[in-house]
């Protein structure tokens, strides 16, 4: 028996240290730092100017409108992220304001 128990052990350590490895760690996203970024008109308008929500003819949603914020992380790659701040907040700017 003492013959069959080391390579049995040896197994389910080997199990056990492949298992912790491909383990993750899933941890909150970090939260966006207070750059003194504020949702402004001007800092919409700016935004705007850097990417573009319209179709270049004038037509495109309204700056600022949650419309446009969707707009504005799709054309950064991030529509749909689950660390994106409420739209509705300056922090979701200054989120957007790290990504242009």
């Amino acid at each position: 028996m003492k013959v069959f128990a080391k390579p049995f052990l040896m197994g389910i350590l080997l199990f056990a240290l492949l298992i912790s490895g491909c383990a993750r760690e899933v941890s909150q996203a970090d939260p966006v730092p207070d750059t003194g970024i504020s949702c402004t008109d001007a800092w919409y308008q700016s935004i705007e100017e850097q990417v573009a929500t319209g179709d270049g003819q004038g037509h495109g949603p309204d700056i600022g409108s949650d419309e446009w914020k969707s707009v504005v992380e799709f054309k950064l790659g991030v529509r749909g992220q689950a660390d994106i701040p409420d739209r509705r907040s300056d922090e979701w700017c200054r989120y957007i304001d790290q990504r242009v």
